[in-house]
């Protein structure tokens, strides 16, 4: 081993090892219908109890953890579609803040089990802040 080598292996193998930040975990898509008689999201739920001292928003992930990326943030008195939960985590879909809820094409029935693509948005929050209002 030429000296120049030893030299960088050395420092190499002096430097504090820097663990590799873990990636997110994968996306857990919303899944809506599998009844030919209920709606594709059973219920329907508010955004309630958000501190003013807190964070002020609800934050809307892409799977039923606080591991999983944010993808959105939803404030007190924001409706939802409920369309199934995981733990401590609800699937959710809802409308643009300006839009009729109706779009999201969730309130009426799906036949199969599908994944929710849209036009709204959807993803995963945390049931804690959810009351159910309707459903």
């Amino acid at each position: 081993m030429k000296p120049i080598e030893a030299a960088l292996l050395t420092i190499a193998l002096a430097l504090p090892a820097v663990p590799a930040e873990a990636a997110p975990p994968r996306a857990v898509p919303v899944e809506v219908g599998g009844s030919e008689e209920w709606d594709a999201c059973g219920a329907t739920g508010r955004v309630r109890g958000l501190k003013a001292d807190g964070d002020g928003f609800l934050a809307v992930r892409a799977g039923p953890g606080a591991d999983h990326r944010m993808l959105d943030k939803l404030g007190n008195g924001r409706l939802v579609y409920l369309c199934g939960n995981r733990g401590g985590w609800t699937s959710v879909v809802y409308a643009p803040t300006d839009a009729d809820p109706s779009v999201c094409g969730v309130s009426s029935a799906i036949a199969e089990i599908e994944v929710y693509r849209g036009p709204c948005k959807s993803g995963w929050v945390n049931t804690a802040w959810i009351e159910v209002v309707a459903g």
